[in-house]
């Protein structure tokens, strides 16, 4: 089982997840957090797998939260869900540790798909937002990529698999297979690991 750990300062926000999350065979909500002072107390008793956290709270809001996150849970995965989806709000996410990004808007079925993704150590953000990321100057990109080799980059290392790059480029899993095959070769790249670091070494996803 998945233990998630739900923090949001609206209550009927925070009932509404809980009771989705718990319809799922492999998720279980262990505890909910209306604050970010609450939020890490919980985090620090609880040790969940996974922590839902809201970006706008009153006081501290969910960036000013996740360092502390980090030191009392280490091996807790955080989830950001808000309504901000804009391109910095995503960098900043990203940037400061978080695992995901997920709108509020999200269906159910894209918040439990996000929770179990990040759990098994991927990094997670909403596809129809992943578009925004891509920093315009890809100068700091070596190797010599086409634009649509940095775009299936941008998408792997943000997690999405194969069938997932595909639907939202308009391409064949075969074509996102071939892609993927000359980026590796290109950036002498062996592992998705390796992938990821270096798209986040070299900018592809950066600060604004």
């Amino acid at each position: 089982m998945i233990r998630v750990l739900v923090i949001d300062d609206h209550a009927l926000m925070r009932t509404g997840i809980c009771a989705l999350l718990e319809r799922e065979p492999d998720i279980t909500v262990v505890g909910e957090a209306a604050n970010a002072d609450q939020a890490v107390a919980r985090a620090r008793a609880l040790q969940p797998d996974v922590i839902l956290l809201d970006v706008v709270m009153p006081r501290k809001s969910g960036f000013d939260a996740l360092p502390e996150l980090h030191e009392v849970a280490p091996d807790a995965r955080v989830i950001m869900l808000t309504m901000q989806t804009n391109p910095s709000s995503i960098r900043k996410t990203l940037n400061e540790g978080a695992a995901g990004f997920i709108a509020k808007h999200a269906s159910e079925q894209d918040v439990a798909d996000a929770i179990r993704r990040v759990a098994a150590g991927s990094r997670y953000v909403d596809p129809e937002l992943a578009g925004d990321l891509v920093i315009p100057d890809s100068a700091a990109l070596n190797g010599d990529l086409s634009e649509r080799e940095r775009d299936v980059l941008f998408m792997l290392a943000l997690g999405h698999t194969n069938q997932e790059v595909a639907a939202q480029l308009y391409i064949s899993v075969r074509t996102v297979d071939t892609h993927r095959a000359h980026i590796m070769r290109k950036l002498g790249l062996r592992t998705r690991a390796e992938l990821v670091l270096y798209a986040l070494a070299n900018g592809l996803i950066g600060p604004t």
